[in-house]
């Protein structure tokens, strides 16, 4: 099929355009650098009557938004990376011989909203008060040939294209020119990162990089993605999450490691789960889960402080304040009190019986675990709005975790749910290696059993732990869950620029 006949009359147009301006001479699309010198943000902060001197060779370039056509000038707004600005567009200024044909043909007839132009002028004030650019040069530097959508109409009604989830999360491109709010939620996203790096930088923490394929899918009860490798031959995983690898660097003796990882996990999607994430994770010799609950309090405050001037933070209809400290809530008095029932001293059956008069439908292949699991998450998660480090978990719960030092079969755990979602958890590490490898054995059982969920053992990560782990805290914080809270936003999708999404069929 010829692809043409695939393209709207506004892309034909537009093709047609194109081929205009090159017939004219003039390359759509050149190479040199242009040399911009100001932004949009920059003249509309500081331009004024005192300060104009400075604002009489500006040279910027962006997007047309829209364009006001007055005759013999134009009032156009462009937007570049910070923002939007007027240009005043007079014919004789950008035409100052006889030849008027740059503004009657090239800018009036050959010109759309969206092309990405230059401009070189002075800065100056219109009768009407808005701080413009009068522009003496104006030149191509990018010709548009698909039309920004501005309306989409489907069986006669009439909405704003870029509100389209489906639009919005597969050309993000469209979305950050149209939506320049949406550009925000990214901004605050590094901003986020940036503060939790200066954080442990200022303790004097490493930021490290580990490996992504992993033979063994370490770290995690998940399922994997699964490829492999030609040279080697043999199969690699995308790894689910790298606290075996970081564990490894603490035995060869660093304080304090961590690392923004990208970890992939084969399972469902939805608005908080996208099989490509974000999580930060931490470990620090000789601390253990109680420092790391003040730490990660701490933490937290800075970054709702560094975002919004206050540790309070608007999340939907909820206002959710970071202040630290954070309330402490057991497992089991966390079930307790949103059930009714005292779990404690359960057995698995009795915990089956429980999820059954709890209408908590359970898989049985799954085991003691993995059923407390299901009881927290389906009755207990969604009442904690304000942040809440629920502690001390059944060690069915928890493989890689030390044994509570006090409360027989617990874990020295916690979890930090805000908004009635997990967004890090935590451990006094496991680094008993004895302990290690029967808790191991125990996964490898419940695999047997067909939980596909199941931990693998990692050999070579057992030998590490043979040689010495000091006593070690470790967190992993989910960026994706954190920047939806810290930008409002309720969808992972949202927050993240590409998302994952099904195949488009693209003719």
């Amino acid at each position: 099929m010829n692809h043409m006949t695939q393209l709207s009359e506004q892309e034909i147009i537009r093709r047609e355009k194109l081929q205009e301006l090159q017939k004219l001479g003039i390359d759509p699309y050149p190479a040199a650098e242009y040399p911009v010198n100001s932004t949009s943000v920059n003249i509309l902060k500081n331009f004024s009557e005192e300060t104009k001197e400075q604002f009489q060779d500006v040279c910027l370039a962006g997007r047309i938004m829209t364009v006001r056509d007055m005759g013999k000038a134009n009032f156009v707004k462009i937007q570049d990376a910070e923002g939007l600005i007027q240009l005043y567009i007079r014919r004789d200024d950008i035409c100052p011989g006889e030849d008027k044909s740059l503004y009657d043909v090239v800018f009036k007839k050959l010109m759309d909203i969206g092309d990405i132009i230059g401009v070189k002028g002075y800065v100056f004030t219109t009768k009407t008060g808005e701080t413009s650019v009068h522009v003496r040069e104006l030149i191509l530097l990018s010709k548009s040939l698909r039309p920004l959508p501005i309306v989409k109409e489907k069986d006669g009604e009439v909405f704003d294209e870029v509100t389209d989830p489906e639009f919005k999360y597969r050309q993000r491109y469209v979305d950050l020119v149209i939506n320049p709010d949406v550009k925000q939620v990214f901004v605050k996203r590094t901003k986020i990162m940036q503060t939790i790096r200066d954080f442990y930088n200022n303790l004097g923490y490493l930021e490290v990089e580990t490996p992504i394929l992993q033979p063994i899918p370490g770290g995690a009860a998940a399922r994997p993605f699964v490829t492999h490798h030609n040279a080697l031959d043999m199969p690699l995983y995308l790894r689910i999450a790298n606290e075996l690898y970081l564990k490894r660097l603490i035995v060869g003796g660093f304080e304090g490691v961590y690392e923004f990882a990208k970890d992939f996990r084969n399972e469902g999607m939805d608005r908080t789960h996208n099989p490509e994430f974000t999580v930060m994770e931490m470990y620090a010799a000789y601390k253990d889960y109680e420092w790391m609950m003040t730490t990660t309090e701490t933490l937290l405050e800075k970054v709702a402080i560094a975002l919004h001037g206050t540790t309070k933070v608007q999340v939907g209809d909820k206002e959710i304040d970071f202040k630290a400290p954070f309330r402490r809530v057991t497992m089991y008095d966390a079930i307790k009190e949103h059930t009714g029932f005292d779990i404690s001293e359960m057995n698995e059956e009795q915990l089956r019986e429980v999820c059954k008069k709890l209408d908590i439908h359970v898989d049985p292949k799954i085991g003691k675990g993995k059923l407390i699991d299901e009881i927290f998450g389906e009755k207990c998660e969604g009442h904690y709005i304000q942040p809440t480090f629920i502690t001390d978990y059944p060690v069915e719960m928890s493989p890689l975790t030390k044994k509570h030092r006090s409360k027989a079969g617990l874990v020295e755990r916690f979890e930090l749910m805000v908004n009635g979602k997990e967004i890090a958890n935590a451990y006094s590490e496991l680094n008993d290696p004895i302990d290690q490898r029967e808790r191991f054995e125990e996964q490898i059982q419940l695999m047997e059993r067909g939980d596909d969920e199941a931990m693998y053992i990692d050999y070579d990560f057992l030998r590490a732990l043979e040689y010495g782990m000091p006593p070690t805290s470790g967190i992993g914080i989910g960026i994706d869950r954190l920047t939806m809270l810290m930008t409002n936003q309720p969808s992972i999708q949202d927050v993240l620029f590409f998302p994952q999404m099904k195949q488009e069929k693209m003719d």
